[in-house]
């Protein structure tokens, strides 16, 4: 059998040196444009059989076979409602349905961002290569080597953290919504192997200064700009949720990696960032 191609497409665009490309989740699975869709759990309800339903809604037999292979379209990946380390249960339950990649909200500490990754980690015996973060995932895959399609060995084989492991297609992003997770973020960034990207949670990160959603207040562009430098600092894609038709030229220029770009806010904003990023 050949080798399986890269199968998360928010990976193969962040390993070819392009921003990423972010829809929401179902609603936007249809347009191929987009690297990866972002299925929202964390300020919706969290339902796990909604969220089976909508992976098993992206499923395009025609398509399928006009790629030619079995990487998905737009890849889905999950915001997820828990923080502050009580990440294991949920991360067993949206990567077994299927899930390529999970947001984790709100971490603040080195010992959340370990958490989120070993969380979607299978454990490795003592003295195998990459086996920090230690993983917590359980074992019980069958739902997710049926919706990749593939065996349970190449399941085994990629179920893993990018780029800690490079042949990895979990994507394991985290976000910084508080001074002391910006505090803290070289720390993470340094100790913790296996983060995919950092998402800056400007929106928190205002209330929690006392200025909600003054997003262009000096203090919140401050926080958002030393997240920014950091990331940069230590070559780790950095995201932005609240992109428009205004901002996605800058978005880009500025640096930022992954792009939320809705087709909800207009397919429009998806077009003028890939012609921007020279992707279209």
């Amino acid at each position: 059998m050949a080798e399986l191609p890269r199968l998360n497409g928010i990976i193969k665009a962040l390993e070819e040196g392009h921003p990423a490309f972010l829809g929401a989740g179902a609603a936007d699975g249809a347009n191929q444009s987009f690297d990866g869709l972002n299925f929202e759990a964390e300020h919706a309800p969290y339902d796990i059989s909604e969220l089976e339903s909508g992976l098993l809604s992206l499923l395009d037999r025609r398509q399928i076979v006009q790629r030619g292979n079995m990487a998905p379209g737009p890849t889905p990946i999950v915001r997820v409602p828990p923080n502050q380390g009580q990440t294991n249960w949920i991360a067993k339950q949206v990567l077994d349905i299927g899930f390529y990649g999970v947001i984790w909200p709100h971490v603040d500490t080195v010992e959340d961002a370990y958490n989120a990754v070993a969380a979607m980690r299978y454990p490795r015996v003592e003295g195998r290569d990459l086996r920090e973060p230690f993983g917590r995932r359980g074992d019980a895959p069958m739902r997710a080597v049926k919706y990749w399609g593939v065996t349970q060995q190449e399941y085994y084989d990629r179920a893993d953290v990018w780029p800690l492991n490079p042949k990895g297609e979990l994507f394991c992003a985290l976000m910084i919504e508080s001074p002391e997770g910006i505090r803290n973020l070289p720390k993470m960034l340094k100790e913790v192997p296996g983060i995919g990207a950092i998402f800056t949670g400007e929106g928190d990160y205002s209330q929690e200064l006392g200025v909600p959603r003054q997003y262009e207040h000096p203090s919140v562009l401050a926080g958002v700009r030393e997240i920014l430098k950091i990331c940069k600092d230590h070559n780790v894609p950095n995201g932005w949720y609240h992109t428009t038709m205004d901002n996605v030229e800058q978005i880009i220029d500025d640096g930022y990696k992954l792009i939320m770009a809705p087709g909800s806010r207009s397919f429009s904003l998806l077009t003028k960032g890939r012609q921007h990023a020279k992707r279209a």
